[in-house]
């Protein structure tokens, strides 16, 4: 039996047989999905049940669609016309709950979709952190906006106001994190909010679900069970929704959006697909440059819409990277999620490793090597990176987003050769730049700042910190999230104005002095 850790150990089936809807978690009694784990706690390898979660359907799909219609009532409801201090003191509730989860919810992020302890508990933290500075970032946008401007004889007030019902779908990389960024602000700025968790990294929600369920009105927040094509889409069918908040790919959020009677009301907030490119010039220093490549393409097992995915180097430099990169890849520790030091996990789908495999043999027989001893080598759940070269267009994982441990390398002659390159993928995330002309460089960032939206020099792609925009151009993202951006993306600017006079000034300032107005108020929330 392969030896885990007793604070690790899951010594009882999590049967998740409640659901959170209009304020109630309700119980389920209908058909059941089985939850399995890729890793294995016996001799032989099997995979791990760790539980069953409700499958639900179109019913229980409506009855969160009126749940959240009643609780936005058209703009009306207690949540939107709410306070946003009084807003803020739930958000803060929630989350004080959910600290309280956290040895929990580590321990499922390794179960389920296999990610290492050290990086399972960064992304709680790093969630909670999040949370956090959305408030103190929604108090600073709400101090702003507590006042008239004065234009044109016209004294108006703008803030910020919701949109509607959210219908939230997370990744299942980042399934507390990515899913939070789209959770979090759509609730805090007055949106109820429909979420279905992801296929994997799905019973991590369940220790949540109390907290969710005490911290927010009724009809707030009501989550849901089961396979998207299920539940999602009777949802969009609705014609109910306001906005689709979706982290995942874009074959599903065309179809979702397509299901939706009234297009042009809703709006789209979605992270895609990335194809991000690192381009290595003559004058990078190796080491760091390797360093980079390697964390920037197999962190997590390049599970990451962020990961670099495809690695262009300089034909001067080529042999000497591909050397050097093969090396380091082989001496990456392979392990169960709570091992010591490891950096390589299990693949929590468990057809991952069979893609993978079929994108080395495409790639060999079309003329690329696998540069490293130990590339491609197979387990039952999981399939060693394997180094590419040399990698040309015709091949899957030239054209494909892999998404797992597999990187490809191309050799450049001319600059033009990865820009143009750049210029033809439909993805435009970001990319990583390696060098030190500044002569050089320049030209280079002016060209690439507008084929991305980030540009990260001499380091990996990635997302944060959260207080910068996260975004991409074509079809990698719609909408910017971060946590400036993010509050903006969930609501819309929506004002009271009145001509200076008398007669009207003297209304506003009563309304003022009177604090009768959640809306007309200079309230400073400290």
């Amino acid at each position: 039996m392969n030896i885990i850790p007793q604070e690790f150990q899951i010594n009882s089936l999590i049967v998740q047989d409640t659901y959170l809807m209009n304020g109630e978690l309700i119980k389920w009694n209908g058909k059941t999905t089985p939850v399995h784990s890729t890793i294995s706690s016996t001799i032989n390898y099997e995979p791990t049940l760790l539980g069953t979660i409700p499958f639900m359907g179109e019913k229980e799909a409506m009855e969160a669609v009126e749940a959240a219609s009643r609780a936005y009532n058209n703009g009306q409801g207690l949540w939107p016309t709410m306070k946003v201090v009084d807003r803020i003191k739930c958000m803060e509730n929630f989350v004080t709950q959910m600290k309280a989860t956290r040895a929990e919810v580590v321990k499922l992020l390794m179960w389920e979709i296999g990610k290492s302890l050290g990086d399972s508990e960064k992304e709680f933290d790093r969630t909670v952190e999040y949370i956090y500075d959305t408030i103190a970032s929604y108090k600073e946008l709400n101090s702003r906006s507590a006042h008239f401007t004065k234009v044109q004889g016209i004294n108006a007030m703008v803030r910020r106001g919701p949109l509607g019902v959210v219908l939230c779908l997370g990744p299942y990389n980042y399934p507390l994190n990515e899913t939070f960024t789209l959770l979090i602000p759509a609730l805090i700025m007055g949106n109820p909010v429909i979420f279905k968790p992801a296929k994997y990294g799905v019973l991590l929600i369940s220790p949540l679900l109390e907290a969710f369920r005490s911290s927010f009105p009724k009809g707030v927040i009501n989550i849901l069970f089961g396979r998207g094509r299920e539940v999602a889409t009777p949802i969009m069918k609705s014609g109910k929704v306001s906005i689709l908040a979706l982290i995942g790919n874009s074959k599903s959020a065309i179809a979702l959006q397509d299901l939706h009677p009234n297009k042009n009301r809703l709006r789209l907030i979605l992270g895609l697909e990335a194809k991000n490119p690192a381009i290595i010039l003559p004058d990078a220093n190796l080491d760091l440059a390797i360093q980079e490549c390697v964390a920037g393409s197999l962190s997590f097992n390049g599970q990451r819409c962020t990961a670099l995915k495809i690695l262009y180097v300089h034909e001067t430099i080529v042999d000497e990277f591909n050397k050097r990169f093969a090396a380091k890849v082989d001496e990456l520790i392979y392990g169960n999620p709570w091992d010591k030091s490891v950096f390589l996990t299990p693949l929590p789908e468990t057809d991952k490793p069979d893609y993978i495999q079929e994108l080395i043999d495409d790639a060999q027989n079309k003329g690329a090597k696998v540069l490293n001893k130990k590339g491609g080598e197979r387990l039952e759940n999981f399939i060693f990176p394997a180094v590419l070269y040399p990698v040309n267009k015709e091949m899957r994982v030239y054209k494909e987003e892999q998404f797992g441990p597999v990187v490809p390398i191309i050799s450049f002659k001319n600059i033009q050769e990865p820009l143009n390159d750049m210029a033809e993928s439909q993805y435009g995330q970001q990319v990583s730049l390696f060098g030190q002309n500044i002569k050089t460089i320049a030209p280079l960032i002016d060209t690439l700042v507008n084929l991305v939206s980030r540009v990260n020099l001499n380091s990996s792609c990635q997302r944060g910190p959260d207080v910068f925009p996260f975004t991409g151009r074509k079809d990698s993202a719609v909408g910017t999230l971060s946590i400036h951006d993010a509050l903006r993306s969930f609501s819309i600017r929506t004002f009271v104005a009145s001509k200076d006079n008398e007669y009207n000034n003297g209304i506003l300032q009563d309304l003022l002095n009177s604090k009768e107005s959640n809306f007309i108020n200079t309230d400073y929330i400290l």
